[in-house]
């Protein structure tokens, strides 16, 4: 019972984390987005004193590598939307509003615990204590 136990709280802990990964992956997109942009915009500069002609065909590769990072990022913003509603609608489904704010501060907004337990002026232990019960009450 105890081992079943333990497996049901990891899972809902893994469902709660799934924001969190989805966001990281929007922000790993968005900076490869920004990492390309720059790249074209300030390309390495070949100081050999010859002439050099740029090439149209790197030019529409460039711009389908972009246009395919780009869709890529906005199917990311889309899934954290969702995520962050369908997340957001169960937290709210319990019925302690300090269980409700742990696991909102600790899974939407992404903090740490010791910045929890100043924004509730609870202790370390006592933020921990109310997350387990919420996780034990959180429903997936």
């Amino acid at each position: 019972m105890l081992q079943e136990q333990l497996t049901e709280i990891e899972q809902k802990k893994e469902y709660l984390k799934g924001y969190g990964k989805i966001v990281r992956q929007m922000e790993r997109s968005e900076l490869k987005i920004r990492e390309m942009r720059l790249n074209k915009m300030c390309p390495s500069v070949i100081n050999d004193g010859m002439p050099h002609a740029s090439n149209q065909t790197d030019l529409s590769g460039y711009a389908a590598l972009l246009d395919q990072e780009e869709k890529r990022y906005m199917k990311y913003r889309y899934q954290r939307i969702k995520k962050c509603k369908e997340i957001t609608d169960r937290i709210e489904q319990l019925s302690d509003e300090d269980e409700k704010d742990v696991l909102m501060y600790r899974y939407i907004k992404l903090m740490k615990w010791e910045d929890i337990c100043v924004r509730m002026n609870f202790s370390w232990k006592w933020v921990h204590k109310i997350h387990s019960k919420a996780l034990n009450h959180f429903k997936i």
